[in-house]
């Protein structure tokens, strides 16, 4: 039997120039085709061999015959509804992103069943005469339509990992909560939402608190994935597991270059929160200078600075005992005699060691020393109120008035 076909149509959409009678010859072969092409699919690819899955069965056919029928429709309405057959393989794009394969197995899949489409018409055509020319516009419309289903299925496989990742990093998030709650929460409670997290449970931990190092836009740190963050909380911060292990101190100093980052104590998982409050209490003294924020701080590294502010109120007014002798000392050269007096206490009075820190010569030191020595007496030495002056002398330099030369304003 030959078959005249016309074809001039229009060739703005691959399957428009494909003759308008070609959909009266293939509709009839749909079901059987439909067929051979799941049978083919099943043995070719076996991850899609279930027999005991009958709604997996269901939506593989659905898919195929769906196909099929589109493919026709479009022969005859090149603008016909795209979303009936869409939807069913952004479905099948979303199920194999659950089912953990990758794009790869169902482009294997869609290029077997047309390449199967393609087989058997073919020999259908050399049945029937068809020319060659009508033959290239399927075979244009066949490979156009393959693309489309395909980006169907994409969309549907990009969706289900973006909300599988959103999903994830929430429950990170909620861990990370649970993780720095007080009172801590219980053991198991921890283990159950580290594994739908991911995250293994560490013997040790840090507790990191950060905040934006000037006013430049601030790059998202690239952290490795078992560190637990929420940047974008009030308070940014961080949960570091196993600290002190190879690499991890270098870790923070790379990763987190745009933010003024203060690093909790190692302390046991439980524990997390008791490392978060040192390092909430460490960011406060770096914004106001008195730690170094050109580096990460590490709080294990500033306990005594930490300690003495910790209630800085106290230690003032006990500073304004102690340091009264300074009053009648001009402020200029008070601050001298002060910075002077701390280095000796830290560095057991040794005039050289003092002078080195000072930059001065040990002369210098030697004449500063004899006139506190006339201000306080002899409990200068007093080895009892060593501790307590060095805590009253590192408050009240952080005082903006101590450092002001020009200020006649008295301790007391």
């Amino acid at each position: 039997m030959t078959t005249t076909l016309i074809e001039e149509r229009s060739p703005l959409k691959p399957w428009a120039g494909v003759p308008i009678e070609m959909s009266e010859v293939f509709r009839p072969h749909i079901d059987t085709l439909a067929e051979e092409m799941i049978e083919e699919i099943l043995a070719g690819i076996p991850e899609y061999s279930r027999p005991q899955d009958e709604e997996y069965a269901r939506l593989v056919r659905l898919a195929v015959e769906g196909a099929l029928r589109q493919f026709v429709d479009l022969i005859v309405d090149p603008d016909s509804s795209w979303e009936p057959v869409a939807a069913v393989y952004r479905e099948i794009g979303w199920a194999e992103a659950r089912e953990g394969r990758s794009l790869d197995v169902l482009q294997t899949t869609l290029r077997l069943g047309a390449r199967v489409a393609w087989r058997r018409l073919a020999a259908e055509s050399e049945k029937m005469n068809v020319s060659r020319r009508t033959l290239g516009s399927i075979a244009e419309a066949i490979f156009a339509f393959l693309d489309e289903i395909a980006r169907a299925a994409t969309e549907g496989y990009t969706k289900a990992r973006e909300q599988e990742a959103g999903e994830l990093e929430h429950r990170r998030r909620r861990l990370l909560d649970l993780l720095l709650a007080e009172p801590s929460a219980s053991r198991q409670a921890v283990a159950d939402l580290a594994r739908l997290a991911q995250w293994r449970v560490p013997k040790t931990v840090a507790a990191v608190v950060l905040y934006e190092r000037g006013q430049q836009p601030f790059s998202h740190p690239t952290l490795p994935p078992d560190v637990l963050a929420d940047i974008n909380r009030r308070e940014p911060c961080l949960i570091v597991p196993d600290p002190e292990g190879p690499g991890r101190g270098r870790l923070l100093d790379s990763a987190l270059r745009d933010w003024v980052v203060a690093v909790g104590p190692t302390v046991r998982t439980e524990d997390a929160a008791r490392s978060l409050r040192w390092a909430r209490e460490a960011l406060p003294l770096a914004r106001r200078g008195i730690l170094a924020t050109d580096e990460v701080i590490r709080c294990a590294d500033h306990m005594p600075a930490l300690v003495v502010f910790k209630d800085e109120e106290l230690v003032r007014a006990v500073a304004d005992m102690r340091l009264s002798p300074l009053n009648s000392v001009r402020p200029r050269h008070r601050e001298r005699l002060v910075r002077t007096l701390l280095a000796c206490l830290q560095n057991g009075f040794n005039a050289t060691e003092v002078a080195n820190r000072l930059h001065v010569h040990p002369q210098t030191v030697r004449y500063r020393l004899h006139q506190l020595e006339e201000l306080f007496g002899e409990g200068l030495y007093d080895p009892e109120k060593r501790l307590e002056m060095e805590m009253v002398l590192t408050v009240w330099l952080s005082s903006p008035v101590s450092n002001d030369p020009s200020s006649e304003v008295e301790l007391v």
